[in-house]
């Protein structure tokens, strides 16, 4: 079996054993057009897909996705914040609110697809990396280089234990 058919395995394993979990959004930033700007439009975050949030990494129907920034959508309520940061994080749970993510719904924005064939093939993208010839999973950008196997059985039994 070539390295290939290892990921893909992985990755069809994964989403088998996912069947029937509740998947999060993908969430992407739209500035208003020229017409709807002069009409007092403001930008929001529109759902562009969803996936399983797997700590570093997001699985789709079909596809692989390294995370970004993960929010929860909120209504827009004017309050003062000491804190630019969490000014900005406000305005960016109300675009998510305004592009039709459900009050509370959990969402990412700033990810980016990670190229499977190139990874399969010996590459690396995103988080992904081959290490002494096995699949490798950067689970932070300070961390250690993690068999992805085992990290995907983790994070999988995280979705999937029972809730006490």
């Amino acid at each position: 079996m070539g390295r290939m058919d290892d990921l893909r395995s992985l990755l069809a394993d994964a989403r088998d054993r996912l069947r029937g979990i509740p998947r999060e959004g993908l969430g992407q930033l739209r500035e208003p057009g020229r017409l709807r700007g002069a009409l007092g439009a403001r930008p929001r975050i529109v759902r562009v897909g969803e996936g399983w949030h797997l700590g570093v990494l997001l699985l789709t129907g079909d596809g692989l996705i390294a995370t970004g920034e993960i929010l929860r959508a909120a209504e827009e309520v004017r309050r003062g914040y000491a804190a630019e940061s969490q000014r900005r994080r406000a305005e960016l749970r109300a675009m998510a609110f305004r592009g039709g993510f459900a009050e509370g719904e959990t969402l990412h924005l700033g990810w980016s697809a990670i190229d499977v064939d190139a990874v399969a093939d010996g590459g690396a993208d995103g988080p992904l990396s081959w290490q002494d010839g096995v699949l490798s999973v950067r689970w932070s950008p300070a961390g250690f280089l993690r068999p992805l196997a085992p990290y995907l059985d983790e994070q999988i039994d995280l979705l999937t234990a029972p809730r006490t």
